[in-house]
């Protein structure tokens, strides 16, 4: 269905996230220094991927916000095709501020991605609009995910209290859309990680350099786990998958237990 599409994408782009992060990372530890082409390459993925985050958060709410709001036309209005469809254009605004930056430089100077560089995305910055307009664009979209969570909480708040509602669906719709203004503010820790940094190189270089394996497992890596994790134990489908790998897999003594979930599996199949 549409919302596992969704679901699944959001693993994917976390994924995505994460295997970039962590690469910019060991070349900040590394002190390594690439070609910008490649960096280019790597920041436009973490960044596409950053920004891809809230969009597809906006796009699960309003799934949620169609299936309570309008249940006849949900199966008509929400179909997989449209659902891949809108992920094609989460992607496209996701890449328009990094590959408008990439395509400016190729056209003023082409030798600039020829030399190698620390890779970091402030490296990737040439001039200060660029910094400007990257400012405003994460803003926008931050600011225009929160109203379309507050939008549809809203409303499938209002339909739960209507008499003629399945109260029991509206309600957990209405905690789905609540989880994801929670990932939301997982993502916007991101923000934080910059600054953090800067503080800690004030400090010794010995507690500097824990402190700053720290604040990236914290403020980057944590907050991409704990979304999926928390949105699939929440999943009446993937809830079975969990607790069937998370014991049976690891402990051999709960086999009455293993048994059940695998017949909860069979049935979820």
């Amino acid at each position: 269905s549409s919302r596992y599409i969704l679901f699944a994408h959001m693993l994917f782009n976390d994924s995505v996230q994460l295997l970039t992060s962590v690469l910019l990372y060991i070349f900040a530890v590394a002190y390594l220094h690439i070609v910008r082409a490649v960096c280019a390459v790597i920041v436009i993925m973490s960044s596409t991927t950053f920004y891809s985050s809230p969009l597809n958060l906006a796009l699960m709410s309003l799934e949620r916000y169609i299936a309570i709001c309008f249940p006849l036309r949900h199966s008509e209005i929400v179909t997989p095709k449209r659902t891949i469809l809108a992920i094609c254009v989460v992607w496209f605004f996701g890449s328009i501020n990094q590959a408008t930056d990439v395509i400016g430089i190729l056209i003023t100077d082409p030798s600039f991605f020829l030399t190698s560089v620390f890779c970091t995305q402030e490296n990737m910055l040439k001039t200060k609009w660029q910094v400007d307009m990257k400012i405003a664009i994460t803003s926008i979209y931050f600011a225009t995910v929160g109203v379309i969570l507050l939008y549809t909480y809203a409303a499938i708040m209002l339909e739960a209290r209507s008499v003629s509602s399945d109260r029991a669906s509206a309600t957990k719709a209405r905690n789905t859309v609540l989880l994801h203004a929670v990932q939301l503010s997982l993502c916007l820790t991101s923000f934080l990680y910059g600054v953090i940094e800067a503080l800690l190189a004030r400090m010794t270089v010995s507690v500097f350099i824990h402190l700053r394996y720290l604040n990236f497992v914290v403020l980057l890596i944590l907050p991409r786990c704990l979304s999926p994790l928390i949105y699939g134990l929440r999943d009446e489908s993937f809830r079975p998958l969990f607790k069937y790998y998370f014991t049976c897999s690891s402990n051999s003594k709960s086999k009455p237990l293993c048994s059940h979930y695998r017949l909860v599996l069979k049935f979820v199949k």
